[in-house]
């Protein structure tokens, strides 16, 4: 049952009174694992609130579409249940809304579930992760907004600006994840790591040019260059070490181009967060940044490929935008 007594006046911690809560299912998360999922978290969260609705989606981004009905209905609690993509697609429907009597809620089940890491889920646990819900604290947490016109490959007509949880990444990112949607038997970190791997000693750099809203400017070949708001990506990787969702920054980490060796020594690294000390590596924090490539550039999104409008891509923090379920810290 949902908890109602005296708030929480912790100062990262908001107890949540609300009694409606709206759950979105996305059963090809995980590369289809979260359809395994789908019974135990339905019988959980029956058993521990009071007023729940449930819905699946049967297609790419849909949940854009049950997001849009769940705030249409009133609910007061929009739960995702999936991954960084799953959970990416909701929260842009309701900060769009421009509503902010909503909150959103997280419930992993994904292939890299990095967004959820900066709040301590662990996919292993979804007991833990709807207590959480059921106890009813949330954070009030940054977003990130790509405000030039951007599509994704799953609706290639659709140009919009979007907004985005955890990171959008740029060059090495997207052959990683070209290179495993092709993979048949693995899944999850395993995934991504023998991927990366082999992406290591084939990926050719990408050319870019970064502009902080401060005046500081970059223009290198690199092998990747990721935009975040959290501190992990490709399944657990903190490749922001210092990244928090509430510190009103984004953080541009550029690793620059090198020989496959210096390149795997680089991934070694940045499996601990240590790729900082690198004199290839240099993380620039700012409200806002304008990205500059050669051609209109294919990038990822939490997870979601989407391809630029034109050449340049304009990024901005958007400080305490969304009210997230989560633990108390």
């Amino acid at each position: 049952m949902v908890r109602e007594g005296t708030p929480d006046v912790r100062p990262h911690g908001e107890l949540l009174i609300a009694k409606r809560h709206f759950v979105i299912f996305n059963p090809a998360s995980g590369r289809g694992r979260g359809a395994a999922r789908v019974p135990a978290y339905r019988a959980l969260l029956s058993e521990s609130l009071d007023d729940v609705t449930f819905a699946e989606t049967s297609r790419p981004g849909e949940e854009r579409e049950l997001a849009e009905h769940a705030l249409e209905g009133g609910f007061d609690v929009v739960i995702a249940v999936g991954g960084d993509g799953t959970w990416s697609n909701v929260a842009d429907r309701l900060l769009a809304s421009g509503r902010d009597d909503v909150v959103l809620g997280i419930l992993p089940s994904g292939t890299g579930n990095d967004f959820g890491r900066n709040f301590g889920y662990d996919p292993r646990n979804p007991a833990e992760a709807v207590r959480v819900i059921a106890e009813g604290h949330t954070r009030l947490i940054d977003v990130g907004r790509v405000v030039t016109d951007s599509a994704s490959e799953h609706d290639p007509e659709r140009w919009e600006s979007r907004h985005f949880l955890n990171l959008i990444g740029f060059g090495f990112d997207i052959a990683v994840i070209d290179a495993a949607a092709g993979a048949r038997f693995l899944r999850g970190e395993l995934l991504y790591k023998l991927t990366a791997l082999q992406q290591l000693f084939r990926f050719p750099g990408i050319s870019a040019a970064v502009a902080a809203g401060s005046g500081q400017k970059r223009e290198l070949h690199q092998l990747m260059l990721t935009v975040s708001n959290g501190r992990y990506f490709g399944g657990g990787f903190p490749i922001a070490p210092d990244a928090t969702v509430d510190d009103g920054r984004l953080h541009a980490c550029m690793i620059g181009d090198a020989p496959p060796l210096t390149r795997l020594k680089l991934f070694n690294l940045a499996e601990r967060g240590r790729h900082v000390t690198s004199d290839r590596v240099e993380i620039l924090n700012d409200a806002s940044f304008r990205l500059t490539f050669a051609e209109p550039v294919r990038f990822e999104m939490d997870g979601d490929v989407r391809r630029s409008a034109g050449t340049e891509i304009e990024v901005r923090c958007m400080p305490g935008a969304l009210r997230v379920t989560a633990p108390l810290v």
